[in-house]
C-alpha cells in the first residue's frame, strides 16, 4: 500500500490522482502519469533532467511567505497553496536540466474554470520573476544566479485585463514587507531595486510589445485573444535569458473554430496524450468530458480543482456555480448555456452568436464540394459572374464566382492573392498554411511586398478559357478597385459593375448562400481558403434584420474576403429556375 505521507508533496498529488483517489478528467489524469513517468527515467542520456525539490520549495515558500491575498474571503492572509498548486508550480518549477540546472519547461499551458485562483497565483509569479526566480546546478542552492534586470510581462487581450494580473501583483507587493524591501513599486511601473528591470501590462493595444528579453510572460485569459501575435511576439524574445517561462492560462471559450487558444489547448492536449513529444512544454487542463452531466455538482470538480478542498472560498464557488447553473438553464438562454459551459465547465463551444454560418451549417458545407477537376467540368460553358474584393495591395485580395447549374444549385468558387512578404508575416498570425495553398494553386502569392494586380487578371483569364466564356460582368467593391476596373473595361469587352457595399445591397446576397448551403444546394471544389474564410465570417444586422458580412476584429487575421468576392457576385447572380420536363409543361396534365 502507498504511503503518500512520506512522499514529496507534488509527487503524492500525482499518486493520489494516478490511484483514483481523486475525481479528475482525463487530460489531468494524464499529465500526472506524464510526471510519474518522467520520476521513473530522470537523469538519463533521453531525457537529461531532474526534478529539484529545493528548486520547487523556492516558489511554495514564496508563494506561503511572502504573498498574501488581495481580495475575497482571505483577503489580507498569507496564501496557502492547495495540493493542485504544489503539483502545477512543483512540475513547472522544480524539473531542471541534470547539469546546468535551468528550467525545463519553456512553456506552461493551464486551463481552468473561472474562480479557481488564476490571476492569483499569476500574480505570485510574476512577483516571482521578479524577485526570487534563480538558477543553479541541482540540489546546489548556495551556487544561485539571478536575472539581471529581470523582465516580466503580463499579457491580456485588452488593457482592462492585462491590469488584472500586474494590479494584483502590484497590490501583494505592497502588503509584503520582503517584497517592498527588493521592489520599487509606484502607480504605472514596478522595477527591482539593485537589479532594475521591470513588470509591466500588456495588451493588443500596447504600441510596443517587443521587450527584448523577457524572463516570465503571463498570457490571461488567452481564449479572449483573437491572434496569436502578442504570444508570437513576446515568445520571439525568448533565449536571451537563461530561462525564460510563457505562461499561458485560460478557460474555455466560444469559437473553438478560429480561436489561437483552441488551437494551443489541443496541441496540448497531444503532448499530454503522448501523440507529440516536446519535453519542454508543460500542459495541464482540467475540463468536464463528453458523457459528464454538467449540471450534476460532483462533475464539476474536474474543472474546478479548488472544490477538491471544501475550505469556506470553496462553498462560495460551489454557490456561484450552482447558481449560474440553475440561471442557465432554467431561463433556456442559448447564450447563457454557452457561458455556462465555457466558464465554469472549461468546455469549447464552437458557435458564436453572431458567426454567419453555424457549426452545423458550416460541416453542412464542407459535405457539399467535390474535386476541383470534376468542378470545373461541371461548370463547363456556363453563364458566369466573377466578383472582386480589392485589399490593400499589402494583404490578401480575393476573386470569386458563381453560376447557376440547370439542375437549381449554384456553383461558387474562389482564389486568393498575397505579396509574398505578407504571405511569410501572415502565417504566423493567421496560422494557415498560404504557401502550401500557394502549391495547391488555391492561393496566388506574388513576388515583393504588394499584390501584382496583373496576376489577379492572369488568374481570371485561365478561368475564363476553362469554362468557355468570359464572365457576363465584373462585380467589384469600389473600395481600392475601381482604377483597376477601368482599366479592366477599356483592355477588354467585359462589364465592370460596382457593387454598392451597403446593407441593403448586401443582404440578399449574404441570406442567400446561406440559404444555399443550408438547402444543400451548393456545390464548390473544396477551396481550404475559402472554407477558412467562411469560418471567420460573422454577420452584422441592423434594425430592419438586412445583414452583411463582417470580420471579427477589424486587424489583419481571420480574413473574409474570398467570402466577400462571391457576395458581390452573387449580388448580380439571377434566381436560378431549374429545368423542368416538357411533361411538366403540358397543359394536359393539369385535366
Amino acid at each position: 500500500m502507498t504511503n503518500y505521507a512520506d512522499m514529496y508533496v507534488t509527487h503524492r498529488y500525482a499518486q493520489e490522482v494516478v490511484d483514483g483517489l481523486r475525481l479528475v478528467c482525463k487530460a489531468e489524469l494524464q499529465a500526472c502519469q506524464r510526471h510519474l513517468r518522467d520520476l521513473e527515467r530522470q537523469a538519463t542520456e533521453a531525457f537529461p533532467y531532474v526534478f529539484d525539490e529545493t528548486r520547487a520549495d523556492r516558489v511554495f515558500d514564496w508563494f506561503e511567505e511572502c504573498c498574501c491575498h488581495v481580495r475575497g474571503v482571505y483577503a489580507g492572509e498569507n496564501i496557502q497553496l492547495l495540493p493542485f498548486q504544489y503539483f502545477d508550480l512543483g512540475c513547472i518549477f522544480g524539473w531542471v536540466h541534470m547539469e546546468t540546472g535551468a528550467r525545463r519547461f519553456k512553456t506552461a499551458f493551464n486551463f481552468r474554470a473561472r474562480g479557481n485562483v488564476k490571476s492569483t497565483e499569476m500574480s505570485g509569479i510574476a512577483l516571482y520573476g521578479m524577485c526570487a526566480d534563480a538558477v543553479y546546478p541541482p540540489y546546489q542552492p548556495g551556487k544561485k544566479i539571478y536575472e539581471m534586470m529581470p523582465e516580466v510581462e503580463c499579457a491580456a487581450v485588452d488593457r482592462e485585463q492585462a491590469k488584472r494580473v500586474w494590479g494584483d501583483a502590484k497590490a501583494m507587493g505592497e502588503k509584503s514587507d520582503d517584497i517592498k524591501r527588493r521592489l520599487e513599486i509606484r502607480a504605472t511601473y514596478v522595477e527591482h531595486k539593485s537589479r532594475k528591470g521591470w513588470m509591466r501590462a500588456l495588451s493588443r493595444e500596447t504600441k510596443n510589445k517587443d521587450s527584448g528579453a523577457p524572463c516570465i510572460v503571463i498570457i490571461d485569459e488567452y481564449h479572449a485573444h483573437p491572434t496569436s501575435e502578442i504570444v508570437d511576439v513576446l515568445k520571439s524574445g525568448f533565449g536571451k535569458r537563461r530561462q525564460s517561462l510563457l505562461l499561458i492560462i485560460s478557460t474555455g471559450g466560444k469559437d473553438s473554430e478560429n480561436s489561437p487558444c483552441k488551437k494551443e489547448y489541443d496541441f496540448a492536449k497531444k503532448i499530454i496524450g503522448g501523440e507529440i513529444k516536446q519535453e519542454d512544454y508543460f500542459a495541464m487542463i482540467r475540463e468536464l468530458e463528453d458523457g459528464d452531466d454538467v449540471k450534476d455538482c460532483r462533475m464539476w470538480v474536474k474543472a474546478n480543482p479548488i472544490l477538491q478542498h471544501m475550505n469556506e472560498y470553496a462553498q462560495g464557488l460551489l454557490k456561484e456555480i450552482q447558481s449560474d447553473c440553475d440561471t442557465a438553464y432554467g431561463s433556456g438562454d442559448p447564450e447563457k448555456i454557452r457561458e455556462f459551459l465555457t466558464k465554469r465547465c472549461n468546455i469549447w463551444q464552437q458557435d458564436s452568436e453572431s458567426k454567419y454560418l453555424s457549426s452545423e451549417q458550416l460541416a453542412k458545407w464542407k459535405t457539399l464540394g467535390i474535386p476541383h477537376d470534376e468542378f470545373m467540368e461541371l461548370i463547363k460553358g456556363a453563364n458566369h459572374l466573377v466578383g472582386y474584393d480589392f485589399s490593400k495591395k499589402i494583404d490578401l485580395t480575393a476573386c470569386g464566382g458563381c453560376c447557376n447549374l440547370p439542375d437549381g444549385r449554384v456553383a461558387v468558387w474562389a482564389h486568393g492573392f498575397l505579396p509574398e512578404e505578407a504571405a511569410l508575416r501572415h502565417e504566423r498570425t493567421d496560422r494557415v498554411p498560404y504557401r502550401a495553398w500557394n502549391r495547391e494553386n488555391w492561393v496566388t502569392i506574388t513576388e515583393g511586398a504588394v499584390v501584382d494586380y496583373d496576376a489577379v487578371t492572369e488568374c481570371v483569364d485561365e478561368f475564363c478559357d476553362a469554362v468557355g466564356s468570359v464572365p457576363d460582368e465584373d462585380c467589384f467593391d469600389p473600395y481600392n478597385a475601381t482604377h483597376y476596373m477601368t482599366i479592366l473595361a477599356k483592355k477588354s469587352n467585359r462589364t465592370p459593375v460596382e457593387v454598392s457595399q451597403t446593407m441593403l445591397t448586401l443582404s440578399e446576397p449574404t441570406n442567400r448562400l446561406r440559404e444555399l448551403i443550408v438547402s444543400g444546394k451548393v456545390v464548390h471544389d473544396n477551396n481550404p481558403l475559402l472554407s477558412w474564410a467562411l469560418g471567420n465570417a460573422y454577420a452584422v444586422t441592423d434594425t430592419n434584420e438586412n445583414i452583411k458580412l463582417s470580420k471579427r476584429n477589424k486587424d489583419d487575421s481571420q480574413r473574409i474576403d474570398p467570402v466577400a468576392a462571391i457576395v458581390n457576385a452573387m449580388s448580380r447572380l439571377p434566381q436560378a429556375v431549374p429545368k423542368r420536363s416538357k411533361y411538366e409543361d403540358d397543359e394536359l396534365l393539369e385535366l
